[in-house]
Parts: structure tokens; sequence; C-alpha cells
């Protein structure tokens, strides 16, 4: 599927969110500036998450309140190994009683739950992405995305 705007990103991730239960852990995918962030918006605007969403860079994970579930947020891109992950407890939150969404999982695959959404982002152009979800383990399918 393709989004034309940062708008229709963040709109997708509302769609999804809709969907979303305790324990789902989903991947998000691409180069700097592709959209993972807006997705990730998307996603807490529609999980009822009513604080400003950043991307968690230098802190690693930003928790938020959803209406229905809590946010776990990770962004693993300067991580030098699933040590660190492990060290503040990472375990409690992928697979937990909120949804996690993950930026750059490739920095530790070794930390991965068996069960996941990947979601594929690729620039195609300013505006323009092209979004591919893939399913792993016995992550269910989804309605709101294609694959």
């Amino acid at each position: 599927m393709r989004t034309e705007s940062a708008e229709e990103t963040r709109a997708l991730g509302v769609r999804l969110a809709a969907e979303l239960r305790a324990g789902d852990v989903i991947l998000l995918e691409g180069p700097l500036g592709a959209g993972k962030s807006e997705l990730a918006r998307g996603i807490a605007q529609g999980m009822g998450v009513r604080e400003t969403v950043t991307s968690p860079t230098f802190t690693i994970l930003n928790v938020y309140s959803g209406e229905r579930l809590p946010l776990y947020h990770f962004d693993w891109y300067r991580l030098e190994s699933a040590e660190e992950l492990y060290e503040m407890g990472m375990d409690e939150y992928l697979g937990g009683d909120g949804v996690a969404l993950v930026e750059w999982p490739g920095r530790c695959p070794e930390a991965l739950p068996a069960d996941f959404l990947m979601i594929e982002i690729s620039p195609e152009g300013e505006e323009t992405r092209r979004i591919r979800a893939v399913r792993h383990g016995n992550f269910r399918k989804l309605e709101n995305i294609e694959e």
C-alpha cells in the first residue's frame, strides 16, 4: 500500500491501532526519515494517547497511557547490544500488558519475540511511502493493513 503524505501515514496508524491488543509487538523498519515516527504517532492517536509522541532516540523507551492500553514506544537505534534492553527490564514491555512499537528492531534481533508484525516503510519520493506488513510467528491477520 502507499501513503501520499505524513497525514495519510498517521491515518493508517490510527486505523491499525483499532485492532491492536495487549501483548502485540509491532516492529517499524525503514531508513531515517521513512515515516516510522509518523506511523507511531498515528498508532498512539488511535490508542487514545493525549501526550505529544516523540521518537525515543535518546531515552530508548517512551511509555504512554492510552485509553485502552499502555503504549511502549522503543527506539533501538543507539543500542550496542540486547544486554542493554534486558538491564532496563524490556521483557516487561514486549508482549506485556500493552502494545510495544519498536523502531530500528534490526539493531537487536536476538531480543525479538517469536510473534510480531513487521511494518516496512520505504520512501518513494518526497511524501510518498510504500508500506508493507509481514506477520511473523502466530501474529494474527489484521484487517486495516495490507500484507
